[in-house]
């Protein structure tokens, strides 16, 4: 049974459907999101979903008991009705179409709609060749509202006002202005599942680095395979960090027409 891509789905019922696919296909379920734990997939879908990590945990355990796994889940306590109505709603769903409906509402919208790679991961028939690329758009998603949590106790923003501009194409994820100060500041998050690992660049990001310098903030959160921390690099391209230049060459296919009266 197909399922639509875009329900409506509350910011609970999401949380709860992301439990409901881990309680189910357990192992099975996390190889398909490209997770290699299940605490590194209840930190990334937690924060992906502006959720705490134990949420999606405490889901997935409510609803244990109604799926073959070896987890002894919440077997004393009655499901609640939230929980049921998911259950109901979802339980029947194979795993394609469940997973494909969780990634639809985790990844950016943005760049889906306009990345090749990212098209061919939300295409039901190859799901499989760009799931580590969908990992790490996901885990970026997770970084960012782990940014949005936690940044009014990071110093270097503290009682900053914050802007999004995650969807605005200009080279930074997030516009920071401080009390009583004209400039704005610019702050680009990356995310990394371990504690090392390497990052990207764009070529707009980088440029607006070297343009903005002291104003431009480099966020690293890691480690979400475990407890996610971050770092705070001011001025990114020039600090410690090795940027390496790389080029690639795409051939992009267009179609022209010409119309006449």
């Amino acid at each position: 049974m197909k399922i639509d891509a875009n329900p409506h789905l509350t910011h609970r019922a999401r949380q709860i459907l992301c439990g409901l696919f881990l309680s189910k296909f357990d192992q099975e379920g996390l190889k398909y999101l490209g997770f290699d734990s299940f605490a590194e997939a209840f930190n990334v879908l937690g924060y992906s979903l502006q959720a705490k990590p134990a949420s999606i945990k405490n889901y997935r355990d409510e609803l244990d008991p109604y799926f073959p796994n070896a987890r002894m889940g919440w077997r004393k306590r009655p499901l609640r009705e939230h929980c049921q109505s998911i259950l109901e709603a979802y339980s029947h769903v194979e795993l394609l179409e469940l997973g494909e409906l969780i990634k639809g509402f985790l990844l950016p919208v943005v760049e889906a709609e306009s990345i090749p790679e990212v098209k061919r991961v939300l295409d039901l028939q190859h799901p499989e060749p760009s799931t580590s690329f969908a990992k790490r758009l996901i885990t970026g998603k997770a970084a960012e509202q782990y940014f949005l949590a936690h940044y009014s106790g990071m110093m270097e923003f503290a009682e900053s006002t914050v802007t999004d501009t995650t969807a605005w194409g200009c080279g930074f994820d997030f516009k920071v202005m401080r009390p009583q100060c004209d400039s704005f500041s610019a702050v680009e998050v990356k995310g990394l599942s371990a504690m090392c690992g390497q990052i990207q660049m764009t070529e707009l990001e980088f440029a607006m680095a070297e343009a903005l310098q002291d104003r431009y903030y480099l966020v690293l959160v890691r480690n979400f395979v475990e407890t996610p921390f971050h770092n705070v690099i001011i001025n990114p391209v020039k600090s410690s960090i090795q940027f390496t230049k790389v080029e690639r060459k795409e051939i992009r296919l267009s179609w022209n027409a010409n119309i006449v009266e």
